[in-house]
């Protein structure tokens, strides 16, 4: 048995190692590390694979991960501004300020896969999307969500679903275990009865 983890003691008295010595500090903390890593894998807090990709936000370009919001249900829409569903914006700004405090992120994917009906930059982006629909939900620079070139996370949910998008503001609604994903077309509004039960679903669960 290794001393340096088994660690007797008696009452009021530090932990000892080899020949009855006090264990050092750096011992202790090595013991420690040693007794976290053989804890079993699911006990620690992992975040799911399907979420588990960085991408550079819309208006820093600084990498930010879909991990930070795990544990919350996802509505993941790929964005245009110059197309017919782009009034879409505001339902999704709102159906985020009513239910954020209750868990629900939407999240904001500008693509120009569509009609070129993306074809601005990010900060060109970032600007209409504030000042024209007042969005305040994370969203991240633009990207490629369709066919070999999509991005990782969209190549996964159109594999999870079995559809990939077909137009501007498609959805896809991710449950807090970041396991189950739906897919809703774009003529899906946010205020949809059928999109809203189902994002009430997964808040529940």
């Amino acid at each position: 048995m290794n001393p340096d983890i088994d660690l007797p003691r008696h009452a009021g008295q530090a932990p000892v190692g080899f020949a009855g010595r006090p264990l050092s500090l750096p011992a202790l903390l090595l013991a420690g590390g040693l007794l976290c890593a053989a804890l079993p894998a699911w006990a620690a807090d992992a975040c799911p694979p399907l979420l588990d990709h960085s991408f550079p936000s819309l208006l820093d370009a600084k990498p930010q991960s879909l991990c930070q919001w795990q544990g919350k249900v996802l509505l993941v829409v790929n964005t245009a501004s110059y197309c017919g569903f782009t009034a879409q914006y505001d339902g999704l700004e709102k159906l985020y300020s009513r239910l954020k405090g209750r868990g629900l992120v939407v999240v904001g994917f500008p693509a120009n896969d569509f009609g070129d009906q993306e074809p601005g930059s990010n900060r060109e982006i970032a600007d209409f999307c504030r000042l024209t629909y007042g969005v305040q939900f994370p969203m991240f620079a633009k990207t490629t969500v369709v066919g070999r070139q999509a991005n990782p996370l969209y190549a996964q949910l159109a594999k999870a679903t079995g559809s990939e998008p077909k137009w501007n503001f498609h959805k896809y609604l991710i449950d807090r275990r970041g396991q189950q994903v739906l897919s809703f077309g774009s003529r899906v509004k946010p205020d949809d009865p059928a999109l809203l039960d189902k994002i009430e679903e997964f808040l529940g669960r």
